[in-house]
């Protein structure tokens, strides 16, 4: 297993996103749904990392840069069949220390607030993010939870 930045060209890693899609407007109405499509994560302030098994995308993530100091943790996804594997921890691990890296020193995520999002939040928490008003252009949505630490 491992890591990798990823340009978002293959056809895998396409489909993977495009289900991440699909199953986040199952759950949210459209309105609150923001989860970033190919388009949207191929642009320059995009960083995209993908955790391959061979040819096989078990999961993914990105940062997003919102201001010089200040970054948005994007589409973070573990393949359904690795769900609770630690994939997600390992891939949080590596952004967090990649953010650093970048000059980051705060990090920011939107999530869901119904009882699907409940895991990811656990984890957002596990990893030292509290619970935040919105930021960047984000409104207060009863559907979105907003969270953010210091790095």
């Amino acid at each position: 297993m491992r890591i990798v930045v990823d340009d978002l060209s293959g056809p895998r890693i396409a489909e993977f996103l495009r289900e991440h899609v699909r199953e986040m407007r199952s759950i949210t109405p459209l309105e609150s749904k923001h989860a970033l499509d190919l388009d949207g994560l191929r642009t320059p302030e995009v960083t995209f990392w993908s955790v391959m098994d061979g040819d096989a995308v078990l999961g993914c993530g990105a940062l997003k840069r919102l201001e010089p100091a200040h970054a948005e943790l994007k589409s973070m996804r573990t393949a359904v069949a690795r769900k609770r594997s630690g994939i997600a921890s390992l891939l949080l691990n590596h952004i967090l220390a990649e953010a650093g890296r970048m000059g980051f020193t705060r990090l920011s995520l939107e999530t869901g607030s119904a009882d699907f999002f409940l895991p990811a939040r656990r984890l957002y928490e596990k990893f030292g993010f509290g619970y935040c008003e919105p930021f960047a252009d984000y409104r207060p949505d009863p559907h979105s939870v907003f969270m953010t630490r210091l790095l």
